[in-house]
């Protein structure tokens, strides 16, 4: 009998339980494209690219923070 350390019989676990899942798949894969729809519309609503619209290069957007960074 070998004795494998506990992240191997950890991972081995859990790799045939999902590997055994027909209903439980469908559901992991259902939860993970709710996830990703949800953080896409999350990011574009609540973080929109601001330095974009205060400068159109890197060197314009470098200077935007330099100059708001000075003010404060």
């Amino acid at each position: 009998m070998e004795h494998k350390g506990f992240w191997h019989r950890a991972w081995r676990l859990y790799a045939d339980g999902f590997r055994e899942m027909t209903v439980g798949r469908t559901l992991w894969l259902i939860i993970a494209v709710k996830l990703i729809i949800f953080f896409a519309v999350i990011k574009a609503i609540f973080f929109p690219d601001f330095l974009s619209s205060k400068a159109g290069d890197d060197n314009g957007k470098a200077e935007y923070v330099r100059q708001e960074m000075q003010k404060r």
